[in-house]
């Protein structure tokens, strides 16, 4: 199967869906929340530069020679 993408007016939303579900077309009732997506990344919290000076004191450089 085959998965399309198409952006329709919403005048016409009702009519083109008719359309394809005539000609067997499976129409998606259901969109992915993008807020689902938004309200993950805003429960991220920033590193502040006192986070980062423990990470940067185990560092252990290696010579280049």
């Amino acid at each position: 199967m085959e998965r399309l993408i198409i952006n329709v007016p919403e005048s016409k939303s009702t009519l083109v869906k008719q359309i394809l579900e005539g000609l067997g077309v499976v129409v998606q009732k259901d969109v992915p929340a993008k807020s689902d997506y938004k309200t993950k990344l805003a429960g991220i919290s920033p590193w502040s530069e006192d986070d980062l000076k423990v990470f940067s004191s185990l560092l252990v450089l290696s010579p280049t020679s």
